[in-house]
């Protein structure tokens, strides 16, 4: 199936005009000019708009009582910065609200919105001379709520807080990064910057809150991103190579101690005996108020001669000595290690005299014997001498 540019290059090299889908997509002359920035916002001509508003425009907001000092005594910058714009603008101290409308004078049909988030930012806590700067055009704001994400109260307590880090060094690296000026306050976080800024301080923001990602790692891909930004060639590149994949870690959490249920059984638990029906059974109910306060007495004294023995008990035990453990697995062992040991070398010695005593008796039986072979042969020796003088 052929493409529409085709087609068009097909009618056209026929002669015909080519056709569009729309009444007025027809090529202008301005399409194709390079000088042109259509991503320019251009500042507001009065003279495009003599006639001013057909209709009033009017928008109101609470704003919460603490800020009520505050906004007295900077109202008036308030009213002046509008009254450039046409805007007039009301503070109403019974109702507790802010409200802006159109007037006559108007002639910037968006103004009124703007009028409308400026005082948004009154009653988040923004600075006046910081909220009056959302009237120019090329300055927008972002108001997050980020109480709705999470619901308890200490995991959001100290979410918001890594979100301000220490000293509030997390926020500000925020702020220089994304050039976004940002006020956490409340349940609320205000922003004001660029579109392209409010975008990643936003992503930044709920990340944090839902526990996705540290604000520290996203400080580091938009500082990664900033040099990346700086060079032409990778212009129309995916950046994905260039930065870090964090992998989340699972801690593992303790498991809720739940309580066993015990088996379902329609029927009520017995009915407990009252305090009437307990001493009617120990017959009590029966017995005088004399009797009734001697036992009680009885009892009392009993208790407390067994709390004086457990008490003396106590006290005596502190000067008991400590049983010595004679039979303890380690010393037992060990004692008849020794005892082996000593039987081994009584044997060993045993068997060494023994050695001993043989090789002593042997070497006076030899003593003996060449002693006696000497003797018999000198009188052989003299026998033979005899003989050969006769």
């Amino acid at each position: 199936m052929a493409s529409e540019g085709e087609a068009n290059d097909f009618v056209a090299s026929e002669g015909k005009k080519p056709r569009h889908k729309g009444k007025h997509d027809k090529p202008k002359p301005w399409d194709d000019d390079p000088n042109i920035d259509r991503w320019k916002i251009e500042k507001f001509d009065p003279s495009w708009n003599e006639g001013g508003m057909l209709e009033v425009s009017s928008f109101s907001t609470l704003f919460p009582q603490y800020r009520e000092k505050y906004l007295q005594e900077a109202w008036p910058i308030v009213k002046g910065a509008l009254k450039e714009f046409g805007v007039a603008c009301e503070l109403n101290l019974v109702e507790g609200s802010m409200t802006v409308s159109t007037t006559r004078k108007t002639r910037d049909p968006y103004i009124i919105v703007k009028a409308k988030e400026l005082i948004k930012l009154l009653s988040r806590s923004v600075p006046a001379p910081q909220a009056i700067k959302i009237l120019n055009d090329e300055m927008s704001c972002d108001i997050i709520k980020i109480s709705s994400i999470i619901r308890n109260k200490e995991r959001f307590v100290k979410r918001r807080e890594r979100l301000l880090g220490p000293n509030l060094s997390t926020l500000k690296a925020i702020e220089i990064l994304t050039g976004c000026y940002i006020l956490v306050q409340g349940n609320t976080v205000s922003a004001m910057g660029s579109w392209k800024g409010l975008k990643q301080v936003r992503r930044v923001v709920e990340d944090c809150i839902k526990n996705i990602k540290h604000p520290v790692y996203h400080i580091k891909e938009l500082l990664i991103k900033r040099e990346l930004a700086k060079n032409p060639a990778l212009a129309h590149e995916s950046w994905d190579r260039f930065l870090p994949k964090f992998k989340k870690k699972n801690v593992k959490q303790k498991k809720p101690t739940t309580k066993e249920k015990k088996p379902y059984t329609p029927f009520p638990p017995p009915q407990q005996p009252s305090k009437i029906d307990l001493e009617l059974e120990s017959g009590e109910y029966f017995m005088s108020d004399k009797k009734k306060s001697a036992k009680k007495w009885q009892e009392k004294l009993e208790k407390q001669s067994e709390k004086a023995e457990e008490n003396k008990r106590k006290r005596e035990a502190a000067f008991i000595p400590p049983k010595e453990d004679t039979a303890a697995p380690y010393g037992s062992a060990k004692s008849t290690n020794d005892n082996n040991e000593i039987a081994d070398m009584t044997k060993s010695l045993k068997k060494k005299a023994k050695e001993f005593r043989n090789n002593e008796a042997q070497k006076n039986v030899n003593l003996e014997s060449y002693v006696a072979s000497n003797e018999e042969s000198r009188s052989k020796k003299k026998h033979k001498s005899s003989k050969s003088k006769s």
